[in-house]
């Protein structure tokens, strides 16, 4: 039987698979299209990704920073309820001395300046 008819064109081998083909390509090309906003786009699986990242670290840096607020809080807690924490704190940051205090400091030499010094004064 001829194919001379539209009808019978559709169906001969040749054409039916170049036509595949070309549908093939056609709904790759679409996959591929619908597959670059659900990783690359806006809102994408790297954007989420990158996004919890981002929310680990900052997470992380929010428990450094609480620990340091929670000695900051119990610091002033202590400085305001008693006159020790003052003073302790006047003493070792800035050096003060009661009035009726006599301060002494103590200078630890080297023992090879210790040793020339005596034989200096042996020397003599």
């Amino acid at each position: 039987m001829p194919f001379d008819s539209a009808q019978g064109m559709l169906f001969h081998p040749a054409y039916f698979h170049e036509l595949m083909r070309i549908i093939t390509l056609i709904l790759i090309f679409l996959l591929l299209l619908l597959q670059y906003p659900l990783w690359l786009g806006h809102g994408g699986w790297l954007r989420v990704w990158d996004m919890h990242r981002q929310v680990e670290a900052q997470q992380q840096i929010n428990g450094q920073t609480e620990a340091r607020n929670a000695l900051l809080d119990a610091e002033v807690r202590d400085l305001k309820q008693g006159a020790e924490a003052i003073e302790e704190r006047a003493r070792s940051e800035l050096g003060m001395i009661k009035g009726d205090e006599v301060f002494f400091q103590v200078l630890d030499e080297p023992a090879n300046s210790i040793t020339a010094a005596s034989s200096v004064s042996t020397a003599k």
